[in-house]
């Protein structure tokens, strides 16, 4: 691992940046660069996943369908579009998009805390309620009550779901 510490943040001008490189084995898909950059003064914080080896862009689709299924190791650039068509919900690239090593579950709690910060922010009671039912199917989905649909679409092909039930493709 690498780490630079004190270095200029481009947000803040100040010496409170640190930069992280750390190369990581992800069993079934290689070697990964991980890099990461965070201000102490200013809070900016940004992280992305590379692969070693160069990858063609790639489609993942895995249905989820148990408890278990929640543990199933995800990789996520900077660069992918992660959808859940159910919920009518996906994140898409852009400068504050950030790449991570998680699972299904950490995947889904990401959601949950842009779910949350819409309900708690709004004033419309339909929207609050519909982000309360939004909540509860993610909570049924993590305990294998309903199944949920994920698909990461990645151009750069540095994403992934390691798992013999996810579907691979090419991304066209």
């Amino acid at each position: 691992m690498t780490k630079l510490e004190k270095q200029d943040c481009p947000f803040c001008k100040t010496k409170n940046l640190t930069l992280i490189e750390e190369k990581k084995e992800i069993p079934y898909f290689g070697n990964l660069f991980i890099f990461s950059m965070s201000c102490s003064n200013c809070h900016y914080n940004k992280s992305d996943v590379e692969a070693e080896e160069q990858k063609e862009s790639a489609k993942y689709t895995i249905t989820t369908e148990k408890e278990e299924d929640m543990k199933i190791r995800v990789i996520k650039s900077s660069n992918a579009t992660v959808k859940i068509p159910q919920l009518r919900m996906s994140v898409t690239p852009g400068p504050a998009s950030i790449g991570y090593i998680s699972n299904i579950e950490g995947l889904l709690d990401r959601f949950v805390k842009i779910i949350e910060g819409k309900r708690d922010e709004s004033e419309d009671p339909k929207e609050k309620k519909h982000a309360k039912n939004l909540l509860k199917k993610i909570r049924k989905v993590k305990f294998g009550d309903i199944p949920l649909k994920i698909i990461i679409e990645d151009p750069s092909g540095n994403s992934a779901i390691i798992s013999d039930k996810a579907k691979v493709e090419k991304l066209k």
